[in-house]
């Protein structure tokens, strides 16, 4: 029986093994990509050159691009050489490089929308008090936040998906994604996602509390208002 320590790479899914094909994936890779880096870089620049966009949605949205640049850049460039040069191939810690800037990305995405929900709310909510409420170091912690936030989410799912023994080292996937790598091990992965799921409610139960008091201090507010 075969564990992690004698699994030193993994084979990822491979498209097809027809040249005109794997061209053709290439290409609609390739074209993905740019399209994505050229976006997500517009909006970086304009909002970094133009100062009439240094407000606090602009500075939320290009973080955003930046997430989703970083995102697109984890899965795809690899699987355009895969696609081009017929190789599966993909070493133990880049799958583990892989998996963890997924999931910082991915976990970092969503902890930024919920920041700029909130955004949004102080700006509908409380119009008189949003500049001071959302001065530029409040927006430059709550993005910072976002990024650790991401990156406590990485480390949790990658040092418990990698602490399991593998019996395996075919991913069918064309990246290395968690519910396939979960398939491959040699031992019961049922804790693992029960805590995973146990951390996501924890995350969503604090955001859901977080919401309600601000809520409350909102009513309260409206309340002085009036009287």
């Amino acid at each position: 029986m075969t564990n992690r320590s004698v699994v030193t790479d993994f084979q990822l899914l491979g498209f097809s093994d027809i040249p005109e094909l794997r061209i053709l994936h290439f290409l609609g890779f390739l074209l993905m990509y740019l399209a994505a880096l050229v976006g997500n870089l517009l909006m970086i620049t304009v909002v970094t050159l133009n100062q009439h966009l240094h407000t606090p949605m602009y500075f939320f949205l290009a973080n955003l691009a930046l997430i989703d640049l970083s995102f697109i850049s984890v899965t795809v460039p690899k699987a355009m050489v895969n696609s081009l040069t017929k190789t599966r191939r993909i070493s133990y810690f880049a799958c583990m490089a892989q998996v963890f800037f997924f999931f910082w990305a991915g976990a970092s995405e969503f902890f930024l929308l919920t920041v700029m929900a909130y955004d949004r709310y102080v700006a509908i909510c409380n119009p008189l008090n949003y500049v001071k409420e959302m001065n530029m170091e409040v927006c430059m912690k709550l993005a910072a936040s976002a990024w650790l936030f991401g990156i406590f989410d990485a480390v949790l799912n990658t040092a418990c998906t990698f602490a399991i023994p593998f019996c395996s080292n075919v991913i069918n996937q064309y990246f290395c994604e968690i519910p396939q790598l979960l398939k491959l091990s040699c031992s019961d992965s049922y804790l693992i996602e029960v805590g995973a799921l146990i951390f996501t409610a924890l995350i969503w139960w604090v955001s859901r509390d977080e919401r309600g008091s601000k809520n409350a201090e909102e009513s309260l507010f409206s309340l002085t208002q009036a009287t």
